[in-house]
């Protein structure tokens, strides 16, 4: 690999860093720089242990500040998802993928927006319930499960749940953590069997953990001085920019 390709991608694991650290959205900016340096399908396992070493930082950092009710919650249909991006993977493109995961992302947005002008609007109505419901963490569970399976892309779509359902800034982080903590375990061994991690792929990521391990350090330096307010705003900005950049 080139010297300025390797920067790139070390780059790439330091923004995972950043985003499994607490500054939520910037990692998505890591899945493009992979894909542009490896192969698109390839460049899936490449990532996942060095996303596997930022979030055993994070779950250190942020081991008291998850919501173990709402990982149980999504986790299951998250696996269902996994399911079915395993059997879809060699037989989709990543194009598909992207242009697919960047539509769901966007249309559930919408529906997030349109819930919190239902609140405003209709305080006794339902729209407080839907995060809750059954139909809509199953339905984000699935997707995210797909999503991380086939292109490590789940994030905004585990964001948009739960930032729905009024995580506070340390619970949404450390929350988010773990779920994906164990997501990511539980992947490795279905892409090693898939074909997209071996020897070849572990050595590159080996190279590149230092880089994850040290954004993710120095991410909770920086929320800590974020307000809630904006950090939501954040969130959200982050979640549509990830969706548009999935679509296009």
């Amino acid at each position: 690999m080139e010297i300025e390709a390797y920067l790139l991608v070390a780059f790439g694991a330091f923004l995972v860093g950043l985003a499994k650290g607490g500054l939520p959205g910037i990692g998505n900016l890591t899945i493009v720089i992979f894909a542009m340096v490896f192969d698109p399908k390839q460049s899936v396992g490449i990532l996942l242990p060095v996303l596997i070493s930022a979030d055993t930082v994070a779950i250190i950092v942020y081991r008291k500040h998850v919501e173990w009710i709402y990982v149980r919650r999504v986790l299951p249909w998250m696996m269902v998802g996994i399911v079915i991006g395993t059997i879809s993977f060699s037989h989709m493109s990543s194009e598909v993928v992207a242009k697919s995961i960047g539509i769901i992302v966007l249309g559930m947005t919408g529906l997030q927006v349109f819930r919190s002008w239902y609140q405003k609007r209709y305080p006794d109505g339902l729209a407080d319930k839907i995060p809750h419901s059954l139909g809509f963490r199953a339905s984000l569970g699935i997707i995210g499960g797909f999503a991380t399976m086939v292109a490590n892309a789940a994030g905004p779509v585990a964001q948009l749940y739960f930032l729905s359902v009024g995580l506070p800034k340390l619970a949404f982080i450390g929350t988010g953590v773990w779920c994906f903590f164990i997501v990511n375990l539980i992947k490795v061994p279905l892409q090693m069997g898939i074909g997209i991690i071996g020897f070849e792929s572990i050595t590159t990521s080996l190279s590149l953990i230092p880089f994850s391990i040290a954004g993710a350090l120095i991410s909770p330096h920086i929320v800590r001085f974020i307000p809630q307010k904006q950090f939501t705003a954040l969130v959200w900005f982050f979640i549509v920019i990830a969706g548009l950049k999935l679509f296009f």
